[in-house]
C-alpha cells in the first residue's frame, strides 16, 4: 500500500500576471507578486459603511481608470485589520474575500482595500495567496 501524499502541483507565475475577478465583473486586471507581502490588496476608493435593512454594509469603488466596473460594491462579509503598508506604517483597512483566477486557478481569498491610484498595478498578490499554490519566476 502507498501512503505517498499527493499534493497539488505549484503553477509558475511571473512577477507580473493578469487576472480575473469574476464576481466583481472585473477581467484582465494587472496584478504585481510581492513575496515580501502577507496579505493581497486591491485598489479601491469611496470605502465606507453603510446601513442597509439595519445591518452595516461596505460600499466601495474598483479602478475604473484599469477597466473595473463603473458602480458600487456593496458586501456584508467583511473585516477591519491593522496591516503594514508599502513603507512600513501600521494602518487600518477593510477586508473583503472574493474569488480571483490567477493563471487559470480560481481561489477564494482576502483582499485588504487600499488606496492604490499612485501604483502601476491595483491589485498586489501576496503570500498567503500565493503559498503552496504557485512559485514565482522573476525572469
Amino acid at each position: 500500500m502507498n501512503n505517498e501524499i499527493i499534493l497539488p502541483k505549484k503553477r509558475t507565475i511571473g512577477a507580473t500576471e493578469v487576472v480575473n475577478f469574476p464576481e466583481l465583473g472585473w477581467y484582465d486586471v494587472p496584478a504585481r507578486v510581492d513575496t515580501g507581502a502577507a496579505t493581497s490588496s486591491i485598489h479601491c476608493s469611496k470605502v465606507k459603511i453603510v446601513e442597509k435593512n439595519g445591518r452595516p454594509h461596505l460600499s466601495f469603488f474598483l479602478d475604473v481608470q484599469k477597466g473595473a466596473p463603473r458602480e458600487a460594491f456593496s458586501v456584508v462579509d467583511f473585516t477591519e485589520k491593522t496591516v503594514k503598508n508599502s513603507f512600513g506604517h501600521a494602518e487600518k483597512r477593510y477586508v473583503i474575500k472574493t474569488l480571483i483566477v490567477v493563471s487559470g486557478r480560481k481561489i477564494r481569498t482576502q483582499f485588504s482595500l487600499a488606496d492604490r491610484r499612485r501604483m502601476k498595478f491595483p491589485v498586489l498578490l501576496g503570500r498567503k495567496l500565493l503559498k503552496g499554490r504557485f512559485v514565482v519566476d522573476v525572469s
